[in-house]
């Protein structure tokens, strides 16, 4: 089975082309100019992560910019999306201040990206 991607590594965006095999693993890699190309299509197809970035409830009724501190495993976004739905942050908050800690059991942080008073 043949898989197309665009490599979003670098500004190239490389035209992907990922040959699976019948128990889902990589066979090759196609189209990609270096080496972080061909890297990112295995994840892409193996275990592919994606950095989680909204917005959380504040204490003071308004909403406050959040995003995970590395990726998660794409299959736990929705999951995630539901606590983070159900957290409040407590102001003033600051850049960096960790909302909640270890989502999911993935050691990823959700974090405040904007300062708040």
């Amino acid at each position: 089975m043949k898989k197309e991607l665009t490599c979003i590594v670098c500004p190239v965006g490389c035209r992907l082309t990922v040959t699976l095999g019948e128990n889902g693993t990589v066979e090759s890699v196609t189209g990609n100019t270096c080496p972080r190309g061909k890297q990112y299509a295995i994840d892409e197809c193996t275990h592919p992560v994606r950095t989680v970035t909204t917005t959380a409830r504040t204490s003071k009724g308004g909403v406050i910019a959040v995003k995970t501190d590395r990726p998660i495993p794409k299959e736990l976004m929705m999951e995630c999306m539901r606590v983070i739905n159900r957290t409040t942050v407590t102001l003033p908050a600051r850049i960096g201040d960790v909302v909640i800690a270890n989502l999911l059991g993935t050691d990823a942080n959700v974090v405040v990206t904007a300062n708040m008073d």
